[in-house]
């Protein structure tokens, strides 16, 4: 004899089993399937996110080399041997002595008609924020350019 509180008494679209002949029949193996598909689904969804994730790592833990080395340039030639004040928006070029130690200078190695007493290491233009912008490779122009077009970009209200 089954008792009243063993009855679902609430209206019959919240009941937890089918209440109707016209409900479809719940079968175990549908079921265990239907979970297994959806597992899969979800662990797929979660690597595909997951890769995603991992290329991003990848890309900052390749900005933050690129970081540290440039901090690391710019700090060797903040501490080379220099005899002027330097100014923001000047090339300087560098040098390393027969020592091994480094020195800034004005002077080009073509204003030592090619032959620099110490050899000739990278000429650098220093920046407002007290970084180096190489002058080689990209040329300060190109640099510039890219500067201006940031300004414009950050300058235009859209």
């Amino acid at each position: 004899m089954t008792k009243k509180t063993d009855r679902h008494i609430s209206p019959e679209y919240t009941s937890p089993y089918p209440v109707s002949r016209l409900a479809p029949a719940f079968n175990l193996v549908d079921l265990a399937k239907e979970i297994a598909q959806a597992d899969e689904m979800l662990a797929n969804r979660a690597g595909s996110q997951l890769k995603i994730i991992a290329e991003q790592m990848a890309v900052l833990q390749q900005q933050a080399k690129s970081i540290l080395e440039q901090t690391a340039r710019d700090q060797q030639i903040h501490r080379a041997q220099c005899n002027f004040q330097k100014k923001p928006g000047q090339i300087y070029h560098l040098y390393q002595n027969r020592h091994g130690g480094s020195i800034l200078s004005m002077l080009s190695p073509d204003d030592w008609q090619g032959k620099p007493p110490n050899q000739f290491i990278g000429s650098y233009r220093l920046e407002s924020d007290r970084s180096w912008t190489p002058c080689q490779g990209k040329t300060i122009e190109e640099e510039d350019n890219h500067l201006k077009v940031i300004h414009h970009l950050l300058s235009d209200p859209l």
